[in-house]
């Protein structure tokens, strides 16, 4: 982190302490988020990203601000409505949405044996996953293997997934897996019987009116996609295509990378898991079973799909312990913290023009801990 970094994240330890906002807060319209707005310039400014959208949500009401430029070689401004590849935001505004309701209607069982849905989920201790280790990252799967280098189709990548060799076995170590992820992806196809694109836009993002998310972005939202990597496999920058290549295997349609969204957006998927957590008994047992830290493996932070705040993290110092959340390698992420009613989404395209780019990592933490501070002083 850069000095001038350093300065400005100082004024977090300034700020009010992480206690609990205050019931009646001041609207996010009157928050003074100049500290904010200096942190997320001087960063892009130093390297970053080429640019980037900080949104807030809390109680309902919304802070959204753009910083940069579309690009690296174009100078438009980002916005609330500027559309990113969200990466491994996928894996919980995507797959564990899905897998949520496919238990809500019966159709899922967490404890189940993954072969129960997919029998060529086959081989050594392969019978003893479950679909609650697949989403814990809990399964014994490698981390990733070049499906986009070893199949020709979706059908061969997803076989070739299927019938990867545990590494370990179930349930004793924590390795974040994307095999795992893409594994459960067969398995929800399997169960509701359509793609996981299908079902998302019609079961999820149509009703919530998410109308700037889904897969394999249409030409009509072209001109608001940020770009990604000049993509040494594809030989071109990307636009409106996956950046992760086994995503790109599997034909832009995956539970673990390959849908696109705005930050406005993402900030109504975060109310409607704020509602869902502190909602009715049904769904909130269920949501909060999801949400939830695991403990398969001791000391793992994960919860099924979504990660938990640990230290050293991309959720800061400040959220409460109740927090869920996740981050895409194209430089994103996504933090809830419902107990405050409090939703944090940063989007941006680090890896334009080169995923080679170290700045952004250490910057989520820094303007996570800065907006609930923030708020806190908001709040007195």
């Amino acid at each position: 982190m850069s000095h001038g970094w350093t300065a400005i994240a100082l004024l977090i330890q300034a700020c009010a302490s992480s206690t609990d906002f205050v019931a009646d807060p001041v609207p996010l319209t009157r928050t003074n988020w100049q500290p904010v707005i200096a942190l997320l310039d001087s960063a892009l400014a130093e390297g970053a990203a080429p640019g980037a959208v900080l949104a807030v949500t809390r109680n309902g009401e919304r802070f959204i601000y753009g910083s940069g430029q579309l690009g690296a070689d174009e100078p438009q401004r980002p916005g609330g409505t500027t559309i990113y590849d969200l990466a491994s935001l996928t894996k919980v505004v995507g797959l564990a949405t899905a897998a949520m309701l496919a238990v809500e209607r019966g159709l899922l069982v967490l404890d189940a044996p993954v072969q129960r849905y997919l029998p060529e989920f086959a081989g050594p201790g392969k019978q003893a996953v479950t679909v609650r280790m697949l989403l814990a990252h809990a399964s014994g799967l490698p981390a990733w293997r070049p499906l986009y280098q070893e199949a020709g189709t979706r059908e061969e990548a997803f076989a070739l997934a299927a019938g990867t060799p545990l590494v370990s076995p179930p349930g004793t170590a924590d390795l974040y897996s994307d095999l795992g992820i893409i594994v459960l992806t067969r398995v929800l196809e399997s169960v509701y019987q359509q793609r996981l694109d299908a079902f998302l836009a019609q079961e999820v993002f149509s009703p919530l009116g998410m109308t700037s998310t889904g897969y394999l972005p249409p030409a009509a939202w072209q001109d608001r996609i940020a770009p990604t990597e000049l993509d040494p496999w594809r030989g071109r920058v990307l636009r409106g295509e996956v950046h992760d290549e086994n995503a790109a295997a599997l034909g832009g349609i995956s539970g673990h990378a390959g849908l696109f969204g705005s930050a406005e957006d993402l900030l109504t998927f975060a109310e409607w898991m704020i509602e869902r957590w502190n909602g009715g008994t049904a769904e909130r047992s269920l949501v909060r079973e999801f949400t939830r830290r695991q403990n398969l493996v001791p000391g793992s932070s994960r919860a099924l799909g979504w990660d938990t705040p640990e230290p050293g993290g991309s959720a800061g110092t400040r959220l409460s312990p109740a927090s869920f959340g996740h981050t895409g390698f194209t430089g994103t992420s996504l933090w809830i913290d419902p107990e405050r009613r409090l939703g944090i989404v940063i989007l941006s395209n680090r890896v334009n023009p080169t995923r080679n780019n170290p700045r952004w990592a250490p910057l989520r933490a820094v303007l996570a801990d800065l907006v609930v501070a923030t708020l806190s002083e908001d709040a007195r």
